[in-house]
């Protein structure tokens, strides 16, 4: 057997478990597709399962993956490949490299923002200890914030894994940390969606001054979807909702602490109280006083549901 085909089978098995793509040197005959690569040189035929128009093109992804595979080796320092990756740049192809050249198992993955209020530097080296036994990676985006790509082992949930960043690096270092959490996906290669997501969700959390928690993408997804709305559009729905005369509430910290804790807390009074260390009757006081104001009562559902897209309306035109 010639050196290169023993190389080969094994590109050819890494492609089939980072991708599923499965190729082979030898033809089983029935319904396969054959087609030619090129491997240090030497052109080389292989058979894949099935015919027509997707069997070709996963028959041209093989073999651009198995024309590529030595070019990993010009991928850079870790660090800064995987810095590329979590910006979008180099596509699936360099993910691909990525993980063959690092050895990483491809699965669920998802990404976090971390943005430490200081001591940048130390919480980075603290992160690199925490994750060092598992195939979980950090790196410094810049000066100011940290990626972190947690693959999904299935014992916490992706919130979770955020709460335990948060919590560890206070008790160890005693910094406060804001955690973006994006939504997880199935593949590393698709990770840039899921880090753009949790930086997101940083962002969006500063508008409502929700800083030094743990906050995901999904909690603001409102939020995004509202953004996205033009200025002028925004104005028309407060003008419609009469807002202007509810920035009583709006602008009041206090008000909308109460508001925002009632809304989190399912609409349960109780729940809220204790959150709040906030005796019922004054709870139930500023409650009044918000549907006196607004016209909502935040303790009906669809009230509530209305107070919510009012409230980050009125925000995101102060913005």
């Amino acid at each position: 057997m010639r050196p290169t085909q023993t190389e080969l089978k094994k590109i050819l098995a890494d492609i089939r478990e980072k991708t599923g793509a499965d190729a082979r040197l030898v033809s089983r005959g029935g319904e396969e597709t054959r087609f030619l690569f090129t491997y240090r040189g030497r052109q080389t035929e292989a058979w894949i399962d099935g015919t027509g128009e997707a069997a070709q093109r996963e028959a041209k992804l093989i073999a651009y993956l198995v024309e590529t595979a030595d070019s990993r080796t010009l991928i850079p320092a870790k660090a800064d490949a995987l810095r590329t990756i979590l910006l979008g740049e180099g596509g699936g192809w360099y993910a691909f490299r990525f993980m063959t050249k690092f050895n990483l198992a491809d699965g669920p993955c998802v990404a976090l923002d971390i943005v430490p209020d200081k001591h940048l530097s130390e919480v980075y080296a603290q992160l690199e200890r925490t994750l060092s036994d598992s195939q979980d990676m950090a790196v410094c985006m810049d000066d100011h914030r940290i990626a972190v790509v947690h693959f999904s082992d299935g014992d916490q949930s992706d919130f979770e894994f955020g709460e335990f960043m948060h919590g560890s690096l206070y008790e160890e270092l005693g910094v406060r940390v804001s955690v973006g959490v994006g939504c997880d996906v199935s593949s590393f290669s698709e990770i840039a969606q899921s880090y753009l997501q949790a930086v997101t969700a940083v962002r969006v959390s500063g508008i409502f001054h929700n800083v030094g928690e743990v906050h995901s993408y999904r909690e603001y997804l409102l939020v995004k979807l509202l953004e996205d709305l033009p200025k002028s559009r925004i104005q028309e729905y407060l003008e419609q909702f009469r807002a202007e005369s509810a920035k009583e509430v709006f602008e009041d910290e206090e008000m909308m602490e109460t508001a925002e804790t009632f809304l989190e807390s399912s609409l349960n009074v109780s729940e809220t109280s204790r959150k709040l260390f906030m005796h019922r009757n004054t709870l139930m006081y500023r409650m009044d006083k918000i549907e006196r104001v607004t016209g909502l009562n935040i303790r009906k559902f669809s009230d509530a549901v209305t107070f919510r897209i009012l409230s980050v309306l009125y925000k995101l035109q102060q913005t």
